[in-house]
């Protein structure tokens, strides 16, 4: 590779591989717990004040308080959704995950012989649930419907209003709601973030979350489900169930279990306000760069760590689809993003967020030179009937806007 191609090469990083000093006084946490635990830290597997410290992280007072019985230590939140769906589905049962939305889902259930079925999330609404799609596709064999929220990979934040019709959805059908919240109250400024199972007292709950993405501390594996069951429906079978199930394998980081409530505890609330503000500006940057962009149309996210944006493929004819047209982006300006097709919604592409902001800007301004490379402009018979359907589109939502308001 040639000094010239190896200036302009930029390796797309995930959340992964940054760095924050924060880290650092995680560190010395877990080390502090180490010193004064050993050595019986190392024989309990799941401590009492660690479940109690999650139990009162994910409680909200007044409203929906948990104990650490309520408490179940996974190994990351992966962990957590695979017990979920294990404990709840039998095989040939079904459950109903977004599009776009998390591949991992898919992966999971289909290898416990459980179908996915999808709903579909709106870009016109701000990714939205469509509600009216999400009920149709209940039926007798419906175990779970899985709710991300704040999204991977639209980085929506579903309002309350929105969250309660959900509910509402869930409760009619009787069908418990998974609940994915590893990016609980990772949202920008003007928008919030609520539990869902703080807004029904009749629907079980499971919720999902961990330290990955808040803290920013992937590999130490931490994560954990809430058991959210003001009736007691899961009370027998899925309490012991999913207790069981976590004690199959060796389980979560032991040493970071001992840490974790002065983890929780003790993490300043600055560290989280920097870590949004520079992923909010990042999301500004990058939504200003990529609308100037021909053929390409993003959708401003609310929270988390990405930004799925449009691709107008039948302005890119040479591409056959949005994996092409990302394969080409990767070859000729070293910049990568994941195609609409991973996450089962093709003519899209997810950006990642967290990235410096010098190496975002340098990404976006390639990713803005191969598509004027490669756009074809529309004609001008194709341009009135391309702004005859925008227009009857914008007038859809607006439409569909006030009646759900």
């Amino acid at each position: 590779m040639s000094d010239e191609r190896e200036k302009r090469r930029i390796r797309w990083k995930d959340e992964r591989r940054r760095e924050r000093t924060t880290t650092d006084a995680f560190f010395k946490r877990t080390l502090n717990h180490l010193h004064s635990s050993l050595p019986f830290c190392l024989t309990d597997p799941r401590f009492v004040e660690s479940r109690e410290a999650v139990a009162k992280y994910v409680s909200v007072p007044g409203v929906v308080e948990l104990e650490a019985k309520d408490i179940i230590l996974c190994s990351g939140c992966s962990c957590a959704i695979d017990l979920c769906i294990t404990a709840l589905c039998c095989p040939g049962q079904n459950i109903l995950v977004p599009r776009p939305g998390f591949p991992l889902y898919k992966t999971l259930a289909e290898g416990l012989s459980i179908h996915t079925k999808y709903y579909d999330l709106l870009p016109e609404r701000n990714w939205e649930v469509d509600l009216a799609m999400l009920e149709d596709q209940i039926d007798e064999q419906t175990a779970a419907i899985v709710v991300n929220n704040p999204s991977n990979p639209c980085g929506s934040v579903f309002g309350v209003e929105h969250l309660k019709k959900i509910l509402e959805i869930a409760a009619r059908n009787k069908v418990p709601v998974i609940a994915d919240e590893i990016y609980d109250h990772f949202v920008f400024e003007g928008h919030e973030y609520q539990p869902m199972a703080s807004l029904t007292q009749e629907v079980p709950v499971l919720s999902c979350g961990g330290l990955t993405k808040r803290y920013l501390i992937p590999g130490w594996r931490m994560g954990w489900i809430a058991i959210y069951d003001r009736g007691n429906i899961l009370a027998r079978e899925i309490r012991a169930g999913l207790q069981s199930l976590s004690q199959r394998i060796i389980g979560s980081n032991t040493l970071v279990q001992g840490a974790l409530p002065a983890i929780l505890a003790s993490t300043p609330k600055s560290f989280f306000a920097d870590t949004l503000t520079q992923i909010q500006a990042n999301a500004k940057l990058c939504f200003s760069s990529i609308s100037a962009t021909p053929g390409l149309r993003p959708v401003m996210p609310q929270g988390a760590m990405y930004m799925m944006v449009g691709v107008d493929m039948a302005r890119f004819p040479e591409f056959e689809d949005d994996l092409q047209f990302v394969e080409k982006m990767i070859s000729e300006e070293s910049v990568f993003c994941l195609p609409g097709k991973c996450f089962d919604f093709p003519n899209y592409v997810r950006i990642v967020l967290t990235v410096p902001k010098e190496q975002l800007q340098e990404a976006c301004n390639r990713i803005s030179s191969f598509c004027v490379r490669h756009y074809h402009a529309p004609s001008m018979a194709e341009a009135k009937v391309l702004a005859k359907a925008t227009a009857l589109e914008t007038a859809a939502a607006l439409v569909a806007e006030m009646e759900t308001d």
